[in-house]
């Protein structure tokens, strides 16, 4: 009975924690994606972003997966995405932190109450708070009905005679918290677990260290599949616990002698562990970040590109059977929207470094999706004739989104590469204002893309809706920086007027890119009667 009741409240922390994550991504989801993509600049900036975004979606293996698409499509450099899982580790340890103040849990039907209200309401801002706000109440239950069933194990005879033997093997107790932490998919839930029991103070810290172990194997397996870069941000962050692991083991006894005698308002010997730690991690592997990226680098090294340009899908044979040929061209569209992807991460790429190079792949891809796109175009026209009339609707919306793609190109190649060439080129420098505004609009069409290209794989009307009115979002973002701008010319500024033009048609043609992005969701909106006609309003 007390394991089934372990066991229960644990699944209630657990989804609590889930809860809390998909409200926080449902209300601030693009905020959270855009301040880690900006705010990566510096190393102060990388941590915090790490720290903040962590704390927001109560999950460092959320932020691990988000740093990892961000460093495989080249946003963020691998030095930097190490630094953004410094912070997160912290921002873990930091909730864990929170939660355990004595008192915190009595605001549960406060967060609960709240939570429901909110949720009630239309909007996603309020919706996503109110279900963040119940998985915050959630875990607060939680962590009450974990102590209530740990209550019976700290009189237990069993439990007694069994920590002795588990404190004179401290590698195994280690294993043993990762392995808590791993099946738990959480280092959060398996700390505030070590917080419950009574343990022997060095074993407590042995538990702890186990969890951070445990906690930084799950990002690892996820990003398996994903590309080098990605698999060198997750490695990296498992080997620096690794190593933080083996220094602190064998002085637990002497760390939990310190901490217990350390003035932290915190309530238990694990969670003060848990959070020196990754302090101490933090602050003690930083000056080595930049070695450690290096290594990886040798050791994870990048795949060979793809030297097949031509189409992968567009089989001839499946064109007599429509939904095999739809299906097909279908997933050559995603790899142009790929392409799209890349072109836009290199532009991005050589703005912020101040680097033409990056550029010269840009006319590459262009050319690659200007073939793909004919070549789509050509096979969906000789689409076999007994193709239903939905099937025919589904094929006029593949060629629309992959022509829509291929003016994206064109903006990119004809447009954006040429406008960052020139900034590079003349030597201009952007207002630090004016360089985050606009770095802002590419990290914002970048994560835009990105949603497109799951409205046109899953048709999913709600995520169709959200792209749309990231559109108007983006309209009223890039209206705002070029008055911003033009305040900063009447204040005389030298670096915006030199670059006045330049600013200004970046902005432009961002916005126009997210036009064309914007436009795979028409069709799905149109269908359920979501769209106007005109934006003009009503007499």
């Amino acid at each position: 009975m007390t394991i089934l009741q372990l066991g229960g409240a644990v699944a209630l922390l657990l989804f609590g924690l889930g809860q809390t994550r998909d409200g926080m991504t449902e209300a601030f989801g693009i905020r959270l994606r855009m301040a880690l993509g900006v705010g990566t600049r510096t190393g102060p900036g990388a941590f915090l972003s790490g720290l903040v975004t962590t704390l927001g979606l109560q999950s460092s293996t959320a932020t691990a997966l988000l740093a990892a698409s961000f460093a495989e499509r080249g946003m963020i450099r691998g030095r930097m995405a190490q630094i953004v899982l410094l912070g997160a580790n912290l921002g873990t340890a930091m909730t864990a932190w929170l939660l355990s103040w004595g008192g915190v849990g009595a605001l549960a039907p406060v967060l609960l109450l709240v939570g429901y209200v909110l949720g009630r309401r239309r909007g996603a801002v309020q919706t996503g708070i109110g279900r963040a706000l119940i998985g915050l109440g959630l875990m607060l239950v939680s962590l009450e009905l974990l102590d209530t069933a740990v209550a019976p194990l700290r009189d237990s005879a069993q439990l007694a005679a069994f920590l002795p033997m588990l404190d004179a093997a401290w590698p195994v107790a280690l294993l043993m918290a990762a392995g808590v932490a791993f099946l738990c998919s959480s280092s959060l839930a398996a700390v505030l677990l070590v917080a419950q029991l009574s343990l022997p103070p060095g074993l407590a810290v042995v538990m702890v260290l186990g969890a951070n172990l445990g906690g930084a194997v799950i990002p690892v397996l996820l990003t398996a599949g994903l590309g080098a870069a990605a698999r060198r941000l997750t490695i990296g962050n498992l080997l620096i616990r690794m190593v933080g692991c083996l220094l602190a083991l064998p002085l637990a006894a002497m760390i939990a002698a310190l901490l217990q005698i350390l003035p932290l308002p915190a309530s238990g010997l694990a969670v003060k562990a848990h959070l020196v730690f990754n302090l101490a991690l933090a602050f003690g592997i930083w000056p080595f970040v930049g070695l450690i990226s290096r290594l990886l680098e040798r050791w994870v090294e990048d795949e060979e590109q793809d030297p097949q340009l031509g189409p992968r899908w567009l089989e001839e044979d499946a064109l007599q059977t429509p939904i095999l040929a739809l299906a097909g061209a279908s997933r050559e569209v995603l790899a142009v929207g790929d392409t799209i992807e890349r072109m836009l991460n290199q532009t991005r790429l050589a703005f912020q470094q101040n680097d033409p190079a990056p550029l010269a792949e840009v006319a590459e891809l262009e050319n690659r999706v200007d073939r793909r796109q004919q070549e789509i175009k050509t096979y969906l026209s000789r689409l076999g004739s007994q193709a239903t009339e939905d099937e025919r609707r589904r094929a006029i919306t593949i060629l629309d989104y992959v022509i829509n793609l291929e003016h994206v190109g064109d903006i990119i190649d004809k447009g954006l590469a040429p406008e960052v060439r020139k900034k590079v080129g003349l030597g201009l420098r952007f207002s630090t204002e004016g360089y985050q505004e606009l770095d802002r609009m590419f990290v914002m069409t970048q994560e835009n893309l990105r949603m497109a290209q799951t409205v046109f794989m899953t048709r999913d009307r709600e995520t169709a809706r959200r792209l749309v009115e990231l559109k108007v979002e983006i309209r009223n973002v890039e209206r705002q920086s070029a008055q911003r701008h033009l305040f900063r010319l009447r204040e005389g500024l030298a670096a915006s007027r030199e670059t006045s033009s330049l600013h200004l048609d970046i902005l432009r043609d961002l916005k126009r890119i997210n036009a064309h992005v914007a436009s795979v969701a028409h069709p799905i909106l149109d269908e359920d009667g979501l769209l106007v006609e005109s934006r003009l309003r009503g007499s």
